[in-house]
């Protein structure tokens, strides 16, 4: 679910923008993110599995008053780019339905964000991702459509394994924008808050969530294994979508001279070798139920971070009565991006541009992870290992390397 959600509209927007203007170029980040982001992701799902207890709550263990202060205004500035990501994605929705002929963007994005909202409240959600996760499946046409139209293969590995780095503002914020789409800060929340919600559901301790220290040793083993072989399925899944999307808009509409891509039937248009005169529907299809099963998990992911800071109980196995502070965060999230994605905006554009701050935002909350992870007091034996530790705090280096090329160059240029 990580993984698809991983591939929201603004994914799907930023790696079609990154084929069309730059070809090959940035095919080379969909290998070299996949073990940072595995790992990353990883990192997040131990501290469930090790604590039973969400990030937010593994804070308040973890730092002294003033950091618990950085901290919280972390999440609440990661709650703000949730809703700027979920007006994107509730925006991309609505171009979906224009591109079934279904009516104008702004209504369908209006009407996305109440359904949305209204089935978290009423706990009807998890019934119906499920629809969500099959629409998402026809992102598969992608791999199709590189198949189709993928004429040299060496050229193709030769892109994929060897970086092609080109030092202009507009390559630096495509590649922010790519990284940042990629390795997220919402995903690491959500992981957490994901796993655990999935422990509640374990005959392990009935409805109190047990962490591995108190299973016995086969049971702890088993579900660590379990857990590992989710995510890293997960993380391949997304990062080969990733693959075949960049491949894909790069053979069809880089190749064509397309390289500026303004509109949701621009983007539309890369699938056409494949699908014809159906691309425009599959294209939406996919925009559509990647965005309404992004959009919780995007409200979801800041509101468990900061009910746990604050010591509250949260999920969506829990009720509205009983975890109000955190449906009333969820509720914000998704209310303010339904307002927000009123707004005359080009979704495209502010797709990317999203996907660009979470580029920026991500080396902060990945320094807080690496802390916790990292600590044997909280996390006791199963605390970051060596390669654990190197992965993720050279992912963490890389961001803020990244985040600050951005600005050295003006990266809002692409």
């Amino acid at each position: 679910m990580t993984g698809a959600s991983d591939d929201d509209p603004s994914g799907i927007a930023t790696y079609s923008q990154a084929g069309a203007q730059f070809g090959l170029a940035l095919l080379w980040t969909a290998l070299i993110t996949l073990p940072l982001m595995a790992a990353v992701q990883e990192i997040c799902d131990r501290t469930a599995l090790a604590t039973g207890t969400g990030l937010g709550e593994l804070a308040l263990k973890r730092f002294n008053r003033l950091g618990k202060y950085v901290i919280g205004v972390l999440i609440a500035a990661l709650i703000l780019a949730n809703g700027l990501n979920i007006a994107a994605d509730l925006v991309a929705i609505g171009s979906g339905m224009q591109l079934l002929h279904a009516g104008p963007t702004w209504i369908w994005a209006l009407l996305a964000g109440v359904l949305v909202t209204l089935l978290l409240a009423l706990g009807s959600f998890d019934r119906i991702a499920t629809v969500f996760k099959l629409l998402c499946a026809v992102l598969l046409s992608y791999f199709v459509v590189a198949v189709i139209v993928t004429r040299n293969w060496l050229q193709v590995i030769s892109y994929a394994f060897i970086p092609h780095f080109q030092f202009s503002s507009a390559y630096i914020g495509l590649l922010v924008a790519v990284l940042g789409t990629t390795i997220s800060p919402y995903l690491f929340f959500w992981q957490s808050a994901h796993r655990i919600e999935d422990m509640r559901t374990d005959p392990e301790g009935g409805s109190k969530v047990q962490p591995l220290r108190l299973r016995s040793l086969g049971l702890a083993r088993r579900k660590l294994a379990t857990s590992r072989a989710d995510v890293f399925t997960g993380m391949t899944f997304s990062n080969l979508v990733m693959f075949a999307i960049i491949l894909s808009t790069s053979e069809t509409l880089h190749a064509h001279n397309k390289t500026n891509i303004q509109s949701a039937a621009q983007a539309a248009a890369s699938l056409m070798p494949f699908a014809g005169h159906f691309a425009g529907t599959i294209f939406a299809l996919g925009f559509i139920g990647s965005g309404l099963l992004a959009v919780p998990i995007l409200a979801a992911s800041g509101a468990a971070g900061m009910a746990g800071l604050m010591h509250r109980p949260w999920g969506f196995s829990s009720s509205i009565r009983k975890a109000p502070i955190f449906y009333a965060l969820v509720g914000l999230g998704t209310l303010g991006g339904t307002v927000f994605s009123l707004l005359n905006t080009n979704p495209i554009q502010l797709l990317v541009f999203v996907a660009a701050i979470n580029g920026v935002a991500a080396a902060p909350f990945l320094i807080v992870v690496m802390l916790v992870s990292g600590n044997k007091k909280i996390m006791g034996k199963h605390s970051n290992h060596r390669l654990a530790s190197t992965i993720g705090w050279s992912t963490t280096a890389l961001m803020a390397a990244a985040a600050v090329a951005f600005f050295a160059t003006g990266g809002l240029g692409f």
